[in-house]
């Protein structure tokens, strides 16, 4: 038995803030902005959003594209960074709120790679016939741990969400997975408040070492690709679409380039959306589908990296 992606789903919420608007609200510029990582703009959650609300939507689109109702769903699977609470399990909130009440439902964070091992994950339930369609989302609400007078990482993300539905198939859509982590790099990107007597003890907010990221980023992206091209006897030249994770433009067109895939080949979406850390993937590949670029058949390769660090890819027939 294998697994197969069958319905995809994406949302961003209503609020856009623009290069433009962070000239008026830190020491940057649009121009500064763009030629550095490529972003023109990145969507903001309502004060009253939260990721399970974001999740929520992707989640319905999704479900209306697998053309499957919630209640065929038992498996619900969330990669994010920014639960609603501590818990229970932004997994366990959604579940409830699409009227879910049978399966396993919980969260994974491996932040920027959340939704690769999301979808590992559910990958090797349905295979192991533990459960019959899956829901993997990743969601981020980003705009709530940002420092926004630190500049050089206030102008990076967004919020947003994104959703798969899978199913077992006789035929493989997900050919083959590959997870990785390296905790000696934690320091890196981190977050590194935590709650205690109440209390928020430490920084809440994003702190990133810009260069260790970008140089690891394009080291394992390209590595991580070559191992799921090995791993299936394939050749840069027969993978259709690349959609990595959405970071930095440069770090995309890097890892494209060392993988001797053509930037028309590349799905890009950091240029609207921002880093939205697990979302960018599904979000990605959503509007890659809906908009016809992904066609039956096709190969396609989603890769990711993020903090731990983590990183990760899934190479898909679709």
């Amino acid at each position: 038995m294998y697994s197969r992606i069958i319905g995809t789903g994406g949302y961003l919420p209503e609020k856009i803030l623009t290069n433009q608007d962070l000239e008026s609200m830190v020491d940057t510029s649009d121009e500064w902005i763009r030629t550095r990582t490529g972003i023109t703009q990145r969507h903001i959650a309502a004060d009253n959003e939260m990721a399970s609300d974001l999740a929520l939507q992707a989640s319905r689109n999704a479900l209306e594209a697998a053309q499957i109702p919630a209640q065929a769903i038992d498996l619900v699977i969330v990669a994010t960074t920014t639960p609603d609470m501590i818990f229970p399990s932004t997994a366990c909130i959604l579940q409830n709120k699409l009227g879910i009440e049978n399966g396993p439902a919980f969260d994974v964070q491996a932040v920027c790679s959340g939704f690769i091992y999301a979808l590992a994950m559910a990958d090797m339930f349905i295979r192991s016939g533990k459960c019959r369609n899956a829901l993997v989302v990743g969601t981020e609400v980003y705009s709530r741990i940002i420092d926004w007078q630190d500049r050089t990482t206030c102008v990076l993300f967004g919020d947003g969400a994104g959703a798969v539905v899978l199913t077992e198939s006789e035929q493989p859509g997900v050919l083959s997975t590959h997870l990785h982590a390296n905790g000696r790099y934690s320091d890196a990107l981190t977050a590194p408040g935590y709650i205690c007597a109440g209390r928020v003890k430490g920084t809440p907010y994003i702190a990133m070492e810009g260069s260790t990221v970008f140089k690891f980023a394009v080291k394992v992206l390209e590595e991580v690709a070559r191992e799921a091209l090995a791993a299936n006897n394939l050749q840069a030249s027969d993978i259709d679409w690349l959609i990595p994770h959405q970071a930095n433009i440069r770090i995309i067109n890097a890892t494209a380039k060392k993988l001797g895939i053509p930037e028309d080949k590349v799905v890009e979406t950091v240029s609207q959306h921002g880093n939205t850390s697990a979302a960018s993937i599904p979000l990605a590949l959503d509007l890659a589908v809906r908009d016809g670029r992904i066609q039956s058949n096709q190969h396609v390769i989603l890769e990711g990296v993020g903090g731990g660090f983590t990183w990760g890819s899934v190479l898909l027939r679709w």
